[in-house]
C-alpha cells in the first residue's frame, strides 16, 4: 500500500504501464524506490488513473516462475483511490493494527 503520483501512462502490448512517483509507503512486503512502474493487465484504462493525480494504491509484486519478470501489478481486485489526507490517516491507523 502506497501513496503515489501518476507521472505518465503508456500502453505496452495488452497492458498499461504507469510511471509512478512514490510519495509515501504505508505497508509493504517488498521494497519500493522513489519511481516505480505500475502495471495494469488491460488497455481499457481501468482504473482510470490520471496523469498528475495522486492515489492511494494497493498492488502486488509479480515475479514469474523463471524470475525474469519482476514488477508491481495492480490487479482487477486491487485498490486505487484518489489520495486525500483522510485516506492517509485511515491507512496509517490500519497499518498499526494489522
Amino acid at each position: 500500500v502506497f501513496h503515489g503520483r501518476i507521472v505518465a501512462r503508456r500502453v505496452v502490448g495488452q497492458e498499461t504501464r504507469y510511471e509512478v512517483e512514490v510519495k509515501a509507503r504505508y505497508r509493504q512486503r517488498f521494497p519500493l524506490v522513489s519511481r516505480e512502474y505500475l502495471w495494469v493487465p488491460s488497455t481499457c484504462g481501468c482504473p482510470a488513473l490520471r496523469d498528475g493525480a495522486e492515489y492511494l494504491l494497493m498492488a502486488r509484486r509479480h515475479v514469474n516462475h523463471e524470475h525474469t519478470l519482476n514488477r508491481i501489478l495492480l490487479q482487477e481486485d486491487g485498490y486505487a483511490r484518489p489520495w486525500t489526507p483522510r485516506e492517509a490517516r485511515l491507512v496509517r491507523e490500519a497499518a498499526r493494527h494489522c
